[in-house]
Formats: C-alpha cells, structure tokens, sequence
C-alpha cells in the first residue's frame, strides 16, 4: 500500500509539470503521447522536460516558488476577508 502511495508522489508532479510544459508549446503529439497509460516511472516526463522542452531544473523551482507564493497569498485574502 505505501509503495502505491510513494509511486504516485513521485510520478503525479512529474506526470503534471510534463502535461502542462507540452500543452503551453502546443507540441499536441508529446501531449498526447504523455497521456498514453504507459507506467514509466516518470522516466519519459523526466526525458520531455529536460531533453525535448530543454528547460532547466532552475524552471522548475521558479515555478514551483512561484505557484506556492501565489497560493499563499490567494489564502491570506480568503481569510481576511472571513474575518471582517
């Protein structure tokens, strides 16, 4: 059960970050290919995002850095808002 678990960890933000890299430079057949039910391991996003879409693991922080900072912030607005 907690190798199921560990496995989807691993795979899901690879599986993510791949989809939506092929999906913003409208490369439709690296997205499509990409939603095939072929269980890698994540081994063929990792090759996408490094080899084809050539960005860099600094990318991947920034946006990371950033999604967290904009959801940081859309929570402090929710929660200002419920305590006026």
């Amino acid at each position: 059960m907690y190798i199921i678990l560990i496995v989807l960890v691993w795979i899901l933000p690879w599986k993510g970050y791949a989809l939506w890299t092929a999906a913003t430079r409208r490369e439709k057949a690296w997205f499509v290919f990409l939603m095939l039910p072929i269980n890698t391991l994540a081994l063929l996003d990792i090759f996408y995002i490094f080899s084809v879409a050539k960005r860099k693991p600094k990318d991947i922080k920034d946006l990371v850095i950033r999604t967290a900072q904009s959801t940081h912030q859309k929570a402090k607005n929710v929660f200002s808002k419920k305590s006026q």
